[in-house]
């Protein structure tokens, strides 16, 4: 039995395809340099869901139907923020994903797609002592998380990295999620897996870390000397290595290459750049048996940072991307019919097997 069910192929999926020897990700025949070089988070909702729900607009009403959703959202919602304002953000909008209807209809996904939108940036101007800024239904989804949020521009950054995220293969969340689904759980139900799963620092919960990496080596000042005191320790290097990918994680790459487009990055850029460089060498000369490349975690960092998240709340943004993924997965799994069951290996107690 392998651990972990390494290689064990749990489903059939027309979605998304991670290709580790490769360090591709494919997402419905598309690459992921295809996608996030022209679509937005609408485009890539409406890829993922076509063919799973029979009601589904075209692209433009898509986009519509979902600005509405935030709009009706927020309203319901309102008036439970400042008591849920005293959790962590992630525990915050997973107590409000749980209060939506637990269906399966194409409303139902929208009204899911919006809530992490509109409660995320009103959990934070709570805790911080503002008002939360009501969704605009005029703009699209990243233009108005944004606004929300209380920041001007980085928009498209924050499209790519949703796009991104969206949908990775069968991961921890996803799976859970897929198991839930098995069961004709509404998909409220399914997404609640999925947010619980993700919230695991094995899963979703490493880039937040990342800048605690970055800043404790600015404050040194020696980037090497830190990363080899670190490995000697037997930390973890955040934002290094990845369980499928056998090369560079091709997301890296696509965030990389968004901050760099950001007005005032260019400072924490290069530095990062150099803190990635130090780190690659020293995991190759100290652990030469093993591929520890960068991963989506490390740019997802800078790019969360540098949009206006605070880095206590990047796997709910992350969240964010992957409820697309999820949903479509739901869907995918609901046409199979069958509960997920797999078998397992008893074990027999020492004292039995004596007897």
């Amino acid at each position: 039995m392998t651990s972990g069910l390494e290689g064990v192929i749990a489903a059939e999926t027309v979605l998304s395809d991670v290709r580790g020897e490769a360090g591709e990700l494919v997402i419905r025949g598309h690459r992921l340099d295809e996608l996030t070089g022209c679509r937005t988070f609408e485009q890539l909702v409406h890829l993922l869901f076509t063919g799973f729900f029979e009601d589904l607009p075209n692209e433009t009403q898509l986009a519509r139907q979902l600005a509405v959703a935030r709009v009706e959202v927020f309203d319901q919602i309102r008036a439970r923020l400042p008591l849920l304002s005293a959790l962590p953000p992630y525990d915050g909008v997973r107590a409000l994903v749980a209060l939506l209807p637990d269906a399966t209809g194409i409303d139902d996904a929208f009204r899911l797609l919006a809530l992490p939108a509109v409660a995320l940036p009103a959990l934070i101007r709570q805790r911080d002592g503002n008002l939360p800024v009501p969704p605009d239904k005029s703009l699209g989804h990243s233009a108005d998380v944004v606004r929300m949020l209380g920041h001007n521009g980085a928009a498209n950054a924050l499209d790519a990295y949703l796009v991104t995220v969206a949908d990775h293969g069968l991961n921890a969340s996803t799976f859970a999620a897929r198991v839930v689904a098995s069961t004709q759980a509404g998909l409220t139900s399914v997404v609640l897996a999925g947010y619980s799963a993700l919230k695991g620092p094995l899963h979703g919960g490493a880039p937040g870390p990342v800048i605690d990496m970055l800043d404790a080596i600015a404050q040194e000042g020696d980037a090497s000397a830190w990363i080899s005191r670190a490995i000697d320790h037997g930390d973890r290097l955040m934002g290094f290595g990845h369980r499928i990918y056998r090369t560079r994680d091709p997301r890296a790459d696509v965030l990389k290459a968004q901050v760099a487009k950001l007005a005032g990055s260019n400072a924490r850029l290069t530095f990062a750049e150099s803190v990635e460089q130090a780190a690659l060498a020293e995991l190759r000369r100290r652990k030469p048996d093993r591929v520890l490349e960068t991963n989506v975690e490390f740019y997802t960092a800078l790019l969360l940072e540098a949009v206006g998240f605070p880095k206590d709340c990047f796997t709910a943004v992350f969240a964010m991307g992957r409820t697309a993924g999820w949903l479509a997965h739901a869907r995918e799994q609901a046409r199979t019919g069958r509960v997920i069951r797999p078998a397992s290996r008893y074990i027999e107690p020492p004292s039995l097997q004596a007897a």
